[in-house]
């Protein structure tokens, strides 16, 4: 079974995203860039099915410009067999990386694709799905535990009533949840390594896959600060702001 794992390369998580003066966009000059958390489990996943002999290799693929291939480098630290990289200009909408992943998962002849459920970029959580139904394959989404037996898949996934068991056969397409597994650290002889392992680039025309944008931003901001709280001396003064001074939100 070979399975392919979509990376994206983002703000650290740690860091706090600041809006650029014009309201253009999310400034990220000089800041801390890693792999989007949600694919690191998806990546560890992958992993860890290669490692009990249930799969055979393990591909990784970014798509964007030049610095994507940051995150490709730390995919094969971790234990990636093969980084792809898909050329792409610009800000890529969900549909356009689904399409773009369609095409690689074809050329590549994948059985099985898991990805992170969203990106903690734009929180999307759409590329997952839209891939699934472009390949018209089977689909797994929020996935907390996964269990493989040959071309079969059991899938633990979450749901806001708690949780729901998936039987699927490959091909299928998986997301990953935050509970489903604790990603392994790169060492420093891994990273070393990665270093010298070749990336395999195409770009979307060879893929076949036309570039059009269907959504404008018109203008990013911070959120409002938050006004402070207030403390109250006893349960009356209580009652009385919450009779006559707080705003009902509908």
């Amino acid at each position: 079974m070979k399975i392919l794992v979509p990376v994206k390369r983002v703000l650290d998580y740690a860091i706090k995203a600041r809006a650029k003066s014009d309201g253009s966009g999310v400034d990220l000059a000089g800041l801390k860039m890693s792999l989007n958390p949600f694919d690191e489990i998806a990546l560890e996943a992958a992993l860890r099915l290669k490692e009990a002999g249930l799969a055979s290799e393990v591909i990784c693929v970014s798509c964007g410009e030049t610095p994507v291939q940051e995150g490709l480098r730390t995919a094969l630290a971790l234990g990636a067999d093969r980084a792809l990289w898909v050329e792409a200009p610009g800000e890529l909408e969900p549909l356009t990386v689904a399409k773009l992943l369609r095409a690689v998962v074809v050329q590549e002849q994948v059985d099985l694709v898991i990805c992170g459920k969203q990106a903690i970029d734009d929180d999307a959580g759409q590329t997952g799905q839209m891939l699934a139904a472009l390949l018209d394959w089977s689909q797994a989404t929020q996935a907390a535990a996964i269990h493989c037996e040959g071309s079969r898949l059991e899938v633990v996934r979450e749901t806001d009533g708690g949780t729901e068991t998936l039987q699927l056969n490959t091909p299928a397409v998986i997301t990953t949840d935050l509970r489903l597994n604790e990603p392994r650290y790169a060492t420093l002889p891994n990273i070393m390594k990665a270093r010298k392992k070749p990336i395999d680039q195409l770009t979307a025309g060879a893929l076949g896959v036309t570039i059009t944008a269907r959504l404008q931003t018109l203008r990013v901001a911070e959120p409002p600060v938050r006004a402070p709280g207030i403390r109250v001396n006893s349960v009356e003064q209580l009652l009385d702001l919450l009779k006559n001074q707080a705003k009902v939100v509908s």
